[in-house]
């Protein structure tokens, strides 16, 4: 990882506390320690075999936590990490309780009186960036992995906290300080007229670079999707079996079915995970012209889901046809290729002759296996990606990508109209600061904020 310039005044000399499990009741509960008071701290309430100060890193140590009038709390094992071989890369304990919300409270009170702190949030993993454990991007991959909820927004985050994104971005950092430094260097001999990169070589490095960008800007789509998931909206006519196929999807009856039109009056919200991939199922009411005031609440909120939409199924079922008016009106609404149409109730014996993208039966389940792998190729489309691909899914990392690509392109700008080398070697260093501020390289505090108030106390 590349050297990190740090405000001194983020680093903050002290020691912080807290909770790292979740609060309530449960078979154990784990408070968590750092800085460089942790080992004394410790001591002065625990006996053990020995001192925690005395002890190896990465060791657990069992013995007894007494308050101050020596009536025991808790018999617990403390888990030794010394720096910087530890998670926030100082002198760390953790203090593994029976998981009694009062016992915490008891200890976290005991050890708050001895020159310890309560953690902000986030503070731990903010520590193990500021003290060069992690980088930037790393560190928002914690938060992701915290927040996972299906196997492929898990191995995203994991593959950003193992470092692929950080070494593709700070591979192409180091070839624009390269390529910046002969730049400048020849400013400080613009009186010898020294070359010291050609003009096509050093245009070359831009295209080659701002070629890589590319690559990770087009990963964009898909990351978001892995790691935020896919909204899909259930749209047709009223009584086309919507809710009987976001039943059979879900594999429970949440919505109410019944034969009578307009039914489901309000959107209902689930989640499902396809393939490892989470898709919020969006079941609307049917659209229709109404004169049920509640009714046409529930329609303007069905447009307003549409707008809003990855996936639109356009539902239709084998006896009323594909409804083409709300066909015309979808395509007003959000875009052709977001639309897969779906007849339903192909189980019913007819004659009308109706041909669609997908037919299903909610009832029999015949073609639902279809419907699954076209919902999901029409999320992800054809992607090539890996697991061992650098993938982009924070919108914080795509903004710094566009405007280095951006600086990039002022720069072949400037070479093409034969400015002076001012102007390129700006252009190079915006793009250099705009890649360092991925990995944390160049950062600000506020930065720093936005993202590390977003975890929860105790991370």
């Amino acid at each position: 990882m590349d050297a990190i310039n740090i405000d001194v005044n983020l680093l903050k000399e002290d020691t912080i506390i807290a909770l790292a499990t979740p609060s309530g009741i449960g078979a154990i509960s784990v408070i968590r320690i750092s800085g460089p008071d942790s080992f004394d701290v410790a001591d002065s309430i625990f006996k053990g075999k020995i001192k925690i100060a005395d002890s190896l890193s990465h060791t657990i140590h069992y013995g007894n936590i007494f308050d101050n009038s020596g009536s025991l709390i808790d018999d617990v094992l403390i888990s030794v990490f010394r720096t910087p071989n530890s998670y926030t890369g100082e002198d760390s304990i953790e203090i593994s309780t029976h998981g009694s919300p009062f016992i915490v409270k008891k200890i976290i009170e005991l050890l708050l009186e001895k020159n310890v702190r309560m953690a902000e949030p986030g503070e731990f993993t903010k520590r193990a960036f500021l003290n060069g454990r992690i980088d930037l991007t790393q560190a928002e991959a914690v938060i992701d992995i915290i927040n996972s909820r299906t196997e492929a927004s898990l191995r995203g985050a994991r593959n950003q906290l193992d470092g692929l994104l950080s070494a593709k971005v700070n591979d192409l950092r180091s070839l624009l300080i390269n390529s910046s430094s002969y730049v400048e260097l020849e400013l400080d001999f613009a009186e010898e007229d020294i070359e010291l990169i050609g003009h096509d070589e050093l245009l070359g490095r831009i295209d080659k670079i701002i070629f890589e960008l590319d690559a990770l800007l087009s990963t964009y789509s898909f990351g978001r999707i892995v790691r935020d998931g896919v909204n899909v909206a259930l749209v047709g006519k009223p009584n086309v079996g919507k809710s009987s196929l976001l039943n059979y999807i879900l594999k429970e009856s949440r919505a109410i079915v019944s034969h009578i039109p307009g039914t489901t009056r309000d959107v209902i919200r689930e989640e499902v995970s396809i393939d490892g991939i989470l898709f919020r199922l969006f079941d609307t009411a049917g659209i229709r012209i109404s004169n049920d005031e509640i009714e046409k609440e529930g329609v303007l909120r069905s447009r307003a889901v549409v707008k809003d939409a990855d996936v639109v199924l356009f539902i239709n079922d084998v006896e009323q046809g594909i409804d083409g008016d709300l066909l015309e009106e979808l395509f007003l609404i959000t875009d052709k290729e977001k639309i897969v149409t779906v007849i339903n109730k192909i189980d019913l014996k007819t004659n009308l002759d109706v041909k669609a993208n997908i037919e299903v039966s909610a009832k029999t389940g015949e073609g639902m296996d279809i419907l699954f792998k076209k919902l999901k190729m029409a999320a992800l489309g054809t992607t090539n990606y890996s697991e061992k691909s650098a993938i982009v899914s924070n919108l914080r990392h795509y903004n710094c990508l566009k405007k280095a690509k951006a600086s990039l392109q002022n720069a072949k700008n400037s070479l093409f109209n034969k400015f002076s080398g001012e102007f390129i070697a700006v252009d190079l260093r915006n793009a250099e600061g705009n890649l360092g501020e991925i990995i944390g390289a160049i950062t600000s505090d506020d930065i720093l904020n936005n993202i590390f108030t977003k975890f929860c106390i105790g991370k």
